[in-house]
């Protein structure tokens, strides 16, 4: 790519005959190319100007008067008299250095076309589309069709469009400013979608040019290419339009939720080792998620991407689906497919960070623009990673537009928020000193806080039904509360330390479990303080720390009736679901982003057998409205007996307003006999689920069904006796005979007829 410092310029000899101004468009340094290219009144006469470093001779119009260059340059120019039958948007005609002929409408013969009031909003980070403003935009002006190009480059001293339309050279398509706004735009005549370009930025200060892909930018090439990619019209036809109504007027606070987190890349591949595109992916995923019960996927980030380890998370295209697995309407189709059986989406997205890489948004202008300047705000240390300066209103109306972006256009159903942690705290993984106070002296990120919540309230007015969940791993009050409460607003928060805990309780030998069962019921102490998410997510299957199968104790038997117990335990806890991919067949090995899951492990009945069990325990949890209702509510949970310790035994009642299950965990592989629980109604009661059946691989320890005695137990006027399989959880339910029907309710006899 031409870089205009390499290119041949004026000497100084010429440089003194010509206008300060056309010396500066020479020099490619000038911010407003409209001033000197284009068609001009001058003493009467009529100016016209073109630079064109690849043309050897050119002309207004077919027939019109000849351009010459000005010597040493690669500028044309002609002076003649006025001309009505030039038009206005005239077209250039040229022969280049190799004879081939060419022509072009005149770009600089157009007025601005970003409205001032859009720049307006864009300046006080209201526009909430402004991806339809900056970027590249399919365009007609008088008639004209093109492309509109437009960027934020406040510091900018000259911007051009570079493209492989016009060589890579920046010299070619430089952009107008549009004064303190900090934007600058052409339009280009005659360009389609699927043209490659650039924007080649001149910072004002130093003179350092930077080739920049665009960070409005719909496509982008695949990598290593990095060049974004004009896009055509949205003309998608989508077939979700009930889902969509649905999504918009149904209560999710009291709907199941059990989630499948997926990584695309790895999660299957191609007969050579490539990567499938989204609708094989769609149809692919949809039959294999669908039976097992799960009622939305989850992505991990497939926003555009330099680096395939980075796993989608160092994002550079905030509004490109990664080209990796096709285009934008591939990626529309897998959402839309997904919709019509009833699967939402979810996209894992990233405004806590984003990447150094040089053709990205780090120093976009020659300048700390969308990062702090002080690395000690702006700067990530463990992940190398730049942090975006939330207090700049154009900085948050790019994000906050990107969330509605993709909610918008691609029909998503939610966003997961990444590292949102990392967001609130100005000492995030800091050492001290290496952080700077808020105004009032704290550690809180004030203006990340206002950046959420305006986030959270913006997206559930534009996206009604959408939801926003975030990733935050620490005690932050009120995650999940209205913002006119004091809370962020987020729909939903995940549990990490409820994942933390158990995954350390379920890592122990079982012997020495008692020790340690508060690390189960401490939970409960703040189960309801928010709207919790239950993650097994990618971040508990790597770096060393094994599969969840690996991280169970014992013989392999143990460790697969571990892991059906884990499930059962996630699944009758108060809590949305969340479980990464290869997770529900029990893979051996760690999660490597690198190759696909083992599928291989469904040859073994074991492996079979955990995931009937997961199949299972999700269609008794979107089932079970017991199970799922008061999820967020106090009202919804019960302790049976959360003491027994000596023996690692829970007992807990799950309820909504007409109906209850009981759940029963062993957490030891030793059978618990004439095990004595009080319950809450007398009757019969029926096993539902036992983890321990030869269906799942268990030892098919279990119940028949349990008449209740007048017996006090635990506080309860009536109880049951029943037996506990072996590092197995169980689900009863009260037996519910049909009311007999009442005279009045008999068939019509012969007479009445």
């Amino acid at each position: 790519m031409n870089s205009p410092d390499a290119q041949k310029a004026p000497g100084a000899e010429w440089e003194k005959t010509l206008p300060e101004d056309v010396v500066r468009l020479l020099k490619a340094r000038h911010h407003d190319p409209f001033a000197v290219l284009g068609r001009h009144a001058q003493d009467g006469r009529e100016v016209f100007r073109a630079y064109l470093p690849w043309a050897e001779t050119a002309r207004v119009g077919k027939a019109g008067p000849e351009l010459r260059r000005l010597p040493n340059t690669d500028l044309f120019e002609c002076r003649v008299e006025p001309d009505n039958r030039i038009p206005r948007h005239y077209a250039i005609h040229w022969v280049d250095k190799e004879g081939k002929a060419g022509s072009h409408v005149d770009p600089y013969t157009f007025e601005p076309q970003i409205a001032d009031f859009d720049l307006y909003l864009f300046g006080e980070g209201k526009h909430r589309h402004i991806y339809r403003i900056l970027g590249a935009q399919l365009y007609t002006v008088d008639g004209v069709e093109g492309v509109l190009f437009a960027t934020w480059a406040p510091n900018a001293e000259r911007v051009s469009v570079v493209g492989d339309f016009n060589h890579w050279d920046g010299r070619a398509h430089p952009m107008r400013t549009r004064g303190g706004s900090g934007v600058w735009e052409l339009f280009i005549p005659g360009l389609d979608a699927g043209r490659l370009y650039k924007f080649e930025i001149r910072n004002r200060a130093h003179g350092t040019v930077l080739l920049k892909s665009d960070p409005y930018g719909q496509r982008f090439e695949l990598r290593p290419g990095t060049a974004s990619i004009v896009t055509g019209k949205d003309d998608f036809a989508w077939h979700d339009k009930n889902w969509l109504e649905t999504r918009a007027s149904h209560e999710w606070l009291h709907a199941p939720m059990s989630v499948y987190e997926v990584h695309l890349g790895s999660w299957r591949v191609g007969e050579q080792g490539q990567f499938l595109d989204y609708r094989t992916l769609a149809r692919e995923l949809v039959a294999y998620v669908k039976p097992l019960g799960f009622t939305h996927i989850e992505l991990l980030p497939i926003t555009e991407h330099p680096f395939d380890g980075s796993w989608g998370y160092q994002t550079t295209g905030y509004f490109a689906p990664t080209s990796r697995f096709g285009s934008p309407d591939d990626f529309r189709w897998f959402v839309d497919y997904c919709h019509q059986h009833d699967i939402g989406v979810i996209l894992d997205w990233v405004p806590a960070h984003f990447p150094k890489d040089a053709h990205g948004l780090a120093w976009y202008d020659g300048t700390p623009l969308y990062e702090h300047e002080d690395p000690r705000l702006g700067e990530h240390r463990d992940w190398g990673t730049l942090i975006y300066n939330y207090g700049r209103n154009e900085v948050r109306n790019f994000l906050i537009g990107s969330a509605i972006y993709w909610l918008e256009e691609f029909h998503l159903d939610g966003l997961r928020v990444d590292a949102v942690a990392s967001m609130l705290y100005l000492d995030y993984s800091r050492e001290a000193g290496d952080w700077i106070p808020n105004k009032y002296g704290g550690n809180e990120n004030l203006e990340a806080i206002a950046f959420l919540r305006e986030l959270n309230t913006v997206t559930h007015q534009q996206c009604p039904g959408a939801l926003v969940m975030a990733e935050e791993s620490t005690a932050w009050p009120q995650v999940t509360r209205p913002t006119w409460t004091g809370g962020l607003g987020f729909s939903m928060k995940w549990n990490m330390g409820w994942m933390h805990d158990t995954l350390e309780y379920f890592g122990k030998d079982p012997i020495h479990r008692h020790y340690h069962h508060d690390q189960l019921t401490f939970g409960l102490l703040y189960a309801f303080t928010e709207n919790f998410i239950l993650p097994f997510s990618h971040d508990e299957v790597v770096h060393g720390k094994g599969s969840l199968l690996a991280r169970m104790p014992g013989d392999e038997w143990q460790r697969f009736a571990n892991l059906r117990l884990l499930y059962t335990f996630m699944l009758t806890y108060p809590g949305r679901k969340l479980l990464f991919m290869g997770c529900e067949f029990a893979q051996s090995t760690e999660w490597n982003a690198a190759s696909q899951l083992d599928w291989h492990a469904l040859d073994h009945p074991l492996h079979q057998g955990v995931t009937k069990t997961l199949s299972d325990l999700n269609r008794l949890y979107t089932t079970t409205p017991a199970l799922h209702t008061r999820d967020f509510d106090h009202e919804g949970f019960e302790w049976i007996d959360c003491h027994d310790a000596p023996q690692s035994i829970l007992s807990y009642i799950r309820k909504d307003a007409s109906d209850f299950v009981l759940i029963i965990l062993n957490f030891t592989p030793v059978p618990r006999h004439e095990y004595r629980i009080g319950v809450p109604e007398a009757g019969e009661y029926e096993e539902i689920f036992n983890s321990d059946s030869t269906y799942y691989g268990g030892s098919n320890v279990g119940n028949p069904p349990l008449r209740s005695e007048p017996r006090p137990w635990m506080g309860r006027p009536h109880s049951i006796e029943l037996t506990l399989p072996p590092l197995a959880g169980i689900v009863l339910k009260r037996v519910r005979q049909p009311k007999p029907k009442r005279e009045t309710e008999a068939a019509p006899s012969a007479s009445s007829e």
